[in-house]
């Protein structure tokens, strides 16, 4: 899939750039271009997200208390069928 491909390039992008920055904060053109990917990362996450779901668990709201699914694990008994 072409934008999983452009998701994961963009994020490994980022993480040199914030690498970089940490030992160069002052680099101005460096901080320019994270911030463009950053840009872009938003970008390819929402289209991602609008056409198949949640990329990863960093973008999901939850309501109080926290809660991750709502039903059982799949490893529990009761998410599975008998036979």
């Amino acid at each position: 899939m072409n934008l999983k491909r452009e998701i994961a390039g963009t994020h490994m992008m980022l993480e040199e750039l914030q690498l970089y920055l940490n030992t160069h904060p002052n680099d101005r053109n460096a901080l320019a271009k994270r911030n463009a990917f950053v840009k872009q990362m938003n970008i390819l996450n929402d289209e991602y997200n609008k056409n198949f779901g949640m990329i990863n668990q960093d973008a999901s709201l939850s309501t109080y208390p926290w809660q991750w699914i709502d039903g059982p694990w799949p490893w529990e008994y009761e998410a599975n069928f008998e036979i």
